[in-house]
């Protein structure tokens, strides 16, 4: 698993990582959080638009402003990549996220959407869907 987030995210470029540690520059320590994004694009807006793809702040390190930092930085590559907006997923029973997403970050649940998703086998019977000329 670590080969293929080493390709995909330091090689291929697939998606683009924020850590936040808790030492200096040159003495990083231990990694407190993480931020997982890419871009994506609005044919809405005609502009890009950042999708946060996975927030992670270590549990002993929650309540202490990390999770606030991580948001600000994806804030400034937004706002330096013309992002129309930034954009992610909650689980609907992670309520103490929720919370802070809608009164912290003055966040909208965006109710008249709903995700969907193909894995695998789903993935490759979309070829099924391809006609072929005679």
């Amino acid at each position: 698993m670590a080969s293929k987030f080493r390709e995909n995210i330091f090689e291929k470029k697939y998606a683009h990582t924020l850590l936040a540690f808790d030492g200096t520059p040159e003495a990083p320590g231990i990694a407190l959080g993480m931020a997982l994004y890419f871009f994506n694009f609005s044919t809405w807006t005609g502009k890009p638009g950042l999708f946060l793809e996975d927030l992670y702040v270590s549990p002993d390190a929650r309540n202490k402003g990390i999770g606030k930092a991580l948001f600000a930085e994806l804030g400034k590559i937004a706002q330096e990549k013309d992002c129309a907006r930034l954009d992610w997923s909650v689980l609907k029973w992670n309520t103490p996220s929720i919370a802070f997403y809608e009164k912290r970050l003055e966040a909208k649940a965006m109710e008249e959407w709903m995700g969907m998703r193909l894995e695998g086998q789903g993935i490759e019977n979309l070829q099924k869907l391809v006609v072929h000329a005679a």
